[in-house]
Formats: structure tokens, C-alpha cells, sequence
């Protein structure tokens, strides 16, 4: 008899995840600065979090962005994203949280873990090992805890939709890189690409995807990834994501 009890209680830590499931949730929220770092998306860690959480099929936003108004209005429509990291010697540990507006965690990742020693590679492989453990499919509903309906004349006058919040953004911005072909040559981690100059125009790193790179110069950070048969680089300028063609020989 003590056995399954003690089993029963090993497994509550389970049983309370799946109660909670973030399949009954279509928003996540991702801060500007994880509590561990010491700058605003430092690494393009927060970027990167927020890439990852839009491919599962989230609805994702930053903190510091103008949210929809039905999330606006009601703070529980939406999951917060948190990172706990734990690093060792050899060691670079992430583990992706989600809570609800309570502060309640609704899900856990895994521990996702990478050996490199650049920070930049370990945190993006750390993150994308972790990520490896979320199945999710919006059912469309939502559980999120009831908030109190405010009924004076006031409150009703500020959930009417403004023009602000019910006009299209734009998240992405799409330009040609005025550059002609960019050359790759290997160098240790990666590569950098050059242009007929010769000039260094963006230095590579290798992650654990194929056709994916970190990538920065002299003003910018961001990534460089294969889409279809096309290169691109994308980063984040004024708020807003920037994605440059490149035409780049290997």
C-alpha cells in the first residue's frame, strides 16, 4: 500500500502539468530580458524564444509591443514565457516555463542542454533541445481564470476597439540586400562571407540545424537561415523584424 501511495505522489507533479494544458491557450508573451542576462535580448535569446514559440503555432508577442486588444484587456488570455539556465563547467543548461497570469506553471520543458563553449551556440542549442518536448495544438478555447467585469460606464468605454488596436500591424519587413554575391569562407565554428572587395560583410556561426546560422557584423546581430533555395538575413531593427535576401556561394 505505501508503494502506490508513494508512487501516486511522484507522479501529482505530472498530473497537475496536464490539467492545465497550453493547448487551451493561443497567446505567449516573451519578456525583452531574461532574468539571467544582463541585456535586452542578449544573444537574440529572447528572439530566438519567440521564433521557436511561433513555429509550434503560437500567437507570440513581446512585453514591450502593442498587444491585441483581447489580450489587452484581459492579461489571462495569454502564457508568459520564462527561461530557467543553469550552467556547469562543461555544461549549458536551458528549461523553457510557461505560466499563466497567476504566476501558475502551465508547462515545463525539458532540460535542454549543449556542450559549446561560445555562449551564443550553447544558449541556441540549449533552447532548441528544450523546445524538442512541446506538442501543441490551439483547440480554441480558453481556461484561463475569470477576472472581474467592471460595469461602470467608463470600463465598457474602454473595451470598445480603437483604430489602434484593430488595424493590421506590420511584423515583417522585406527588403533586397543592395550587395551583389556573397563568398563563404570556413572558418573555425562557421564561415564569413565576403564581398568581390574583399570585405568581411557577415561572420557565421553553426548551430546544431542545418542551413541555419548565427550571424552578426559590425552594428547588427540576428540569424541566417535557408528558405525554399534562398538565403536570408534576419534581425530585429526598431522593433521590427528585418529579413534581407542574400545571395551567398558556398
Amino acid at each position: 500500500m505505501k508503494r502506490y501511495v508513494l508512487v501516486l505522489f511522484l507522479f501529482l507533479p505530472f498530473l497537475g502539468y496536464s490539467q492545465n494544458t497550453i493547448n487551451n491557450y493561443k497567446y505567449v508573451v516573451v519578456p525583452e530580458k531574461f532574468s539571467f542576462l544582463k541585456q535586452n535580448d542578449q544573444y537574440l535569446l529572447n528572439s530566438l524564444t519567440k521564433a521557436l514559440l511561433q513555429d509550434k503555432g503560437f500567437t507570440v508577442y513581446f512585453d514591450n509591443a502593442e498587444l491585441p486588444a483581447e489580450v489587452a484587456n484581459n492579461k489571462c488570455r495569454a502564457l508568459s514565457a520564462d527561461l530557467l539556465e543553469k550552467s556547469g563547467m562543461f555544461t549549458t543548461s536551458l528549461t523553457l516555463l510557461l505560466k499563466d497570469c497567476q504566476g501558475n506553471i502551465v508547462f515545463k520543458s525539458k532540460e535542454g542542454k549543449s556542450r559549446e563553449k561560445d555562449y551564443k551556440a550553447a544558449y541556441d542549442m540549449a533552447l532548441r533541445d528544450a523546445f524538442t518536448s512541446i506538442s501543441y495544438t490551439y483547440n480554441g478555447s480558453t481556461n484561463e481564470p475569470a477576472q472581474p467585469i467592471a460595469t461602470t460606464t467608463a470600463s465598457l468605454a474602454s473595451e470598445k476597439p480603437t483604430a489602434s488596436t484593430t488595424a493590421a500591424k506590420t511584423t515583417e519587413t522585406v527588403s533586397s540586400r543592395p550587395a551583389g554575391t556573397l563568398y563563404a569562407q570556413a572558418i573555425a565554428n562557421g564561415y564569413q562571407l565576403i564581398d568581390t572587395t574583399p570585405k568581411i560583410v557577415l561572420t557565421l556561426l553553426k548551430t546544431s540545424a542545418e542551413n541555419y546560422f548565427i550571424a552578426s557584423n559590425a552594428t547588427t546581430n540576428g540569424i541566417v537561415l535557408k528558405k525554399s533555395e534562398d538565403w536570408f538575413f534576419e534581425y530585429y531593427k526598431d522593433g521590427k523584424l528585418i529579413s534581407e535576401k542574400l545571395l551567398v556561394k558556398f
